[in-house]
């Protein structure tokens, strides 16, 4: 369960403070596919921000599965991210140097201890499995330019679940895809979260995706709503 309770983020801008996030709460059970939709400028990507420890909030509180979030030192967080946080940024940021199965290798090195742990022939055998549930199997040796936008995004997503996360946070992952290819990656995500019973957040413009997801708030002018 991925928890925000009264959350607040608020900037000085000059004598003045402008609130990004007021007062947000939100509960995301695991299993749970959660959309956050709302114009641009409304604060989702900063509620998201906040949920993944990389912003820290000027009040309230961020649980995940009754652990405190908020609050942390900047080591803390980070170790947290990395062993219980699933982050899909909205462009892949794959190293161009690395192949696929490269990819997922440095993260699960960086991630969850029992990973690191796994001698090179169990590791290989996780993220190959890992790289078949998202399709890509197949371009394990490719490099990120010798890939399409949608597959770029699907080793993305790779990347963010071969720890095993209880959490995936996600941030407009079909701004740069077209419709096919955005409807291809909103179901890869809703069935990851059933299959790993993740607590997934996903922040989105497309409103026709809502219909597949459990629940969708609404972010306007920093508050959050839910819509259903």
């Amino acid at each position: 369960m991925l928890t925000l309770t009264d959350v607040t983020l608020e900037y000085q801008d000059g004598d003045s403070t402008l609130t990004a996030v007021d007062r947000a709460g939100l509960e995301v059970p695991a299993g749970c596919f959660a959309a956050i939709t709302g114009p641009s400028g409304s604060g989702k990507s900063s509620l998201l921000a906040i949920a993944s420890t990389l912003v820290t909030p000027t009040g309230g509180a961020v649980e995940l599965d009754g652990a405190a979030l908020h609050g942390l030192d900047r080591k803390s967080a980070a170790k947290l991210r990395r062993e219980r946080l699933g982050i899909v940024f909205q462009a892949p940021n794959l190293i161009p140097s690395l192949r696929a199965r490269e990819q997922l290798e440095v993260m699960a090195r960086l991630g969850a201890p029992e990973l690191a742990r796994l001698d090179r022939a169990a590791l290989r055998e996780r993220i190959d499995a890992v790289l078949d549930e998202v399709g890509m199997l197949d371009r394990a040796e490719f490099r990120p330019s010798q890939l399409s936008g949608g597959q770029r995004q699907r080793i993305n997503i790779a990347r963010a679940i071969v720890h095993s996360p209880a959490a995936l946070l996600v941030d407009e992952p079909t701004s740069a895809l077209d419709a096919a290819r955005s409807r291809e990656i909103i179901a890869l995500l809703r069935d990851l979260t059933r299959e790993h019973s993740l607590a997934t957040v996903v922040v989105t413009h497309d409103v026709e995706h809502l219909p597949e997801f459990d629940r969708v708030h609404e972010m306007r002018d920093g508050v959050l709503t839910r819509v259903r």
